[in-house]
């Protein structure tokens, strides 16, 4: 008989798979969509849900549903090629060029720019915490044990105690009603919609991509062998993690919306977040805030910049050693982070836009692929035909100087013009459909005749 987990090592997992999911992303997006969603907050939950929670741990049941041993193996379903390229550009999408800076940048605008005053100028003090961050970081990722385990075991359950006790304090005493609240523009209708997009910024579903290998070697680790009873195991640790998440965010999205009554739509949820600890639990929360975020994004860094780090060395075994990869990692992310909050999750949305489509329609490729024996010409079809019109969602949110000096503003109108539900940021949604169709088709007339 197959060993399986029991109830414990299961919660065990899922806490593991919570760690690693947590970040800086998850703190700051679903408290400013609630100020965002208002009166709306229902449908926006359901949205952000969707894409913060439930593709995640699709994509970590994806990897172990095919069996694979890590992104780039499911990547290569599609070729060689494009598992080396996605997996790049996915760790360092999740690594230095967005999710590790954005871990500095939110310490920063949560916890230490409230402390200084409004007369304090922002970009030296932003420069030298960023220095003193990534300076711990490098430090402990080139040693990464001790301080993984002892922020890991104390540190974030310290924050998640302190974050519920602020969630609940703010609950009940609520600056304005929900439906009191006018929804922003966006979110007017299609909140739904909206939201989706929004829970792209947590970077979740293609960080699960990412964790699906670590999360498989821990279940191994506990004794469970057969590829099948894994898959399972993978599911459930996941659903839990998930349920987990889901109650945090629409807390946290509740909480949002209330604040509405106390202060007006902020630029950012690491200022809405800091705002409304400052509100409730006054100076000492602020500061308690200030240390618990800085602790949990640093732990957040050191494991992105190892996992990044490690994944570059054993891609490219002749290339740069490990110690040179996280100490490169680790000097561009500082200089991204002195760009500011506001600036990297400007900046971060075009690559999104283009990368979660590709992601989810992997995880439904590996998901479903039984259904056509993952075959590659599917794999191929519907990755090429999501990635050309994921192409126009990244267009679409560039900034607009910088939609108007390359001239692409005509493009777009291509685009809302041919491709159904692009006002919505879904246009990829048909052509991956036709994608499918073709690939199923082609998959069919090879068979009839023989070459499958």
């Amino acid at each position: 008989m197959q060993k399986r987990l029991s109830i414990r090592q299961r919660i065990l997992v899922a806490a593991t798979l919570f760690g690693m999911f947590f970040g800086a992303g998850n703190l700051i997006f679903p408290v400013h969509l609630g100020q965002l969603a208002g009166s709306n907050a229902v449908p926006a939950m359901i949205g952000f849900i969707i894409t913060a929670v439930g593709i995640p741990i699709l994509g970590v049941a994806a990897i172990g549903n095919t069996h694979s041993d890590g992104l780039q193996a499911l990547a290569s379903k599609v070729g060689e090629g494009y598992g080396y390229a996605f997996t790049c550009i996915l760790y360092l999408t999740i690594g230095p060029f967005f999710a590790i800076p954005r871990c500095a940048t939110t310490s920063f605008t949560t916890g230490i720019q409230p402390l200084l005053g409004s007369g304090a100028s922002e970009a030296p003090a932003l420069l030298a915490f960023s220095l003193a961050f990534f300076a711990l970081v490098l430090f402990f990722s080139l040693r990464p044990a001790k301080i993984t385990v002892w922020i890991g075991k104390i540190i974030n359950p310290l924050f998640l105690v302190f974050f519920a006790v602020l969630v609940i304090t703010a609950l009940c005493r609520p600056g304005a009603s929900v439906s009191a609240v006018e929804p922003d523009s966006a979110y007017r209708s299609g909140a739904l919609f909206s939201a989706f997009i929004e829970g792209y910024g947590t970077m979740d579903a293609i960080a699960g991509l990412a964790f699906g290998i670590v999360v498989i070697d821990i279940i191994r680790g506990m004794g469970v062998t057969d590829d099948a009873a894994v898959a399972v195991d993978v599911l459930h640790s996941g659903i839990l993690t998930g349920l987990l998440m889901a109650v945090i965010y629409v807390a946290t999205i509740l909480m949002g919306a209330q604040s509405r009554g106390l202060f007006d739509v902020s630029p950012n949820g690491g200022v809405a977040l800091a705002q409304i600890s400052g509100h409730y639990l006054g100076t000492a929360g602020s500061i308690v805030l200030a240390v618990t975020v800085t602790c949990a994004c640093l732990k957040t860094s050191i494991g992105l910049v190892t996992s990044c780090a490690d994944a570059f060395s054993r891609m490219f075994p002749r290339g740069l050693t490990y110690k040179a990869w996280a100490m490169l990692f680790t000097a561009f992310s500082f200089g991204i982070s002195n760009f500011g909050l506001s600036k990297i999750i400007e900046y971060s949305l075009p690559v999104l836009m283009f990368l979660y489509p590709l992601a989810i329609t992997l995880i439904l490729l590996a998901l479903f692929g039984k259904l056509f024996d993952h075959d590659r010409v599917v794999y191929r079809c519907v990755t090429a035909f999501t990635g050309f019109s994921a192409l126009f969602d990244l267009i679409k949110t560039l900034p607009a100087g910088v939609q108007s000096s390359l001239h692409l503003e005509g493009l777009v109108r291509l685009a809302e013009n041919t491709l159904p539900w692009f006002r919505l940021n879904l246009g990829w949604v048909a052509p991956a459909a036709i994608g499918f169709a073709l690939g199923m088709l082609m998959r069919t007339i090879r068979k009839r005749s023989g070459n499958v």
